[in-house]
């Protein structure tokens, strides 16, 4: 699988002979292997121009970036060699049809609350007691099947995850508190380690689905809108909890991230670069580890099952097979 690259540094990416070099501001060149890169993801104040994208484009290489606040803030994504009419009117159909909409919605709850449960369950067997959280998951996902529209789906799935985000502060070491999921800013280290991860684990989604033929903006958990690609928040709940909350978890608990990681101003807190920095090579590292896979009979990295997600989901809107979510069964 082809890896990913983060450029932290201020400065100037460009096309260079038939590479891409990172000028900084202080006039220092790094070079980056292009030609076995996934993507590419702007986390400082970065210029670039049309050169550079044409030559990103060629090679089918995206471009994620970060804005101030480390939120997400767009993608220029490379030309689509995955297109097709039947997709998208197969993908749209299923929309329209309710009753398929909320089967999906369903679906995707289900894995998600699946997921949430697993890593509960882990810190459950080391010296937690969650056990009323556990129950509160099953509960809940068993509600799923009772629901009729996608907005009782979505509340399900909410009272899932506040049951989910009240072991945290159990979980997080001292010196870290949860308090409470808060975004728009995160207003202490541990919101904003989510809204970090959350956003990383989106743009690696909204690539995965760009390598099949789906279009990243017909969803059916989360409402299609305007400027976001809301296929991408469908899947990517499915993922947090494996990709982003564990990391959350080794990361403080090993203190390699600390305190001093962090920056705060005008009631927000946000990670300074070496924190980023830190973040982003574990998470890097947790998209590189492999597991066996039961139906494939081999071992496959969790990356790929971001793509294989996106491709689950393509078979069953164009064949009817039934679409199973990621669980994860490791």
């Amino acid at each position: 699988m082809d890896r990913n690259y983060h450029v932290f540094s201020d400065g100037r990416l460009e096309r260079h002979n038939d590479t891409v070099r990172l000028v900084t501001l202080d006039d220092e060149k790094k070079f980056l292997p292009i030609e076995k890169a996934e993507a590419v993801y702007l986390h400082g104040q970065i210029d670039y121009n049309t050169r550079l994208v044409s030559f990103l484009n060629k090679h089918g290489v995206a471009l994620h970036i970060f804005g101030w606040n480390d939120y997400y803030a767009g993608s220029v994504m490379p030309k689509r060699g995955q297109t097709s009419g039947t997709t998208l009117v197969e993908q749209v159909r299923a929309y329209d049809d309710l009753e398929h909409r909320v089967d999906l919605a369903r679906k995707f709850v289900a894995g998600s609350i699946h997921n949430m449960r697993t890593n509960v369950s882990y810190y459950n067997t080391r010296g937690h007691d969650f056990e009323s959280v556990l129950t509160t998951l099953e509960e809940t996902r068993d509600r799923l099947e009772e629901t009729t529209d996608v907005a009782e789906t979505m509340g399900v799935e909410a009272t899932a995850r506040r049951a989910y985000y009240s072991t945290f502060d159990d979980i997080l070491p001292t010196g870290f508190v949860f308090d409470g999921r808060r975004y728009n800013p995160p207003d202490n280290e541990t919101n904003s380690l989510i809204s970090f991860g959350n956003s990383l684990v989106y743009a690696n989604i909204i690539s995965a689905i760009r390598a099949t033929a789906l279009d990243p903006a017909v969803s059916y958990l989360h409402e299609p809108g305007e400027r976001r690609y809301s296929l991408a928040l469908d899947i990517a709940d499915l993922f947090k909890p494996l990709l982003a909350d564990r990391v959350i978890f080794r990361l403080l608990n090993r203190n390699q991230l600390t305190t001093d990681d962090f920056e705060t101003d005008l009631n927000s807190c946000l990670l300074n670069e070496r924190g980023r920095e830190t973040f982003s090579k574990e998470f890097e590292e947790s998209l590189e580890e492999t597991v066996e896979h039961p139906q494939l009979n081999r071992k496959v990295s969790y990356q790929y099952l971001l793509r294989l997600e996106a491709y689950k989901l393509k078979k069953h809107l164009l064949t009817g097979e039934e679409y199973v979510p990621f669980k994860r069964w490791w």
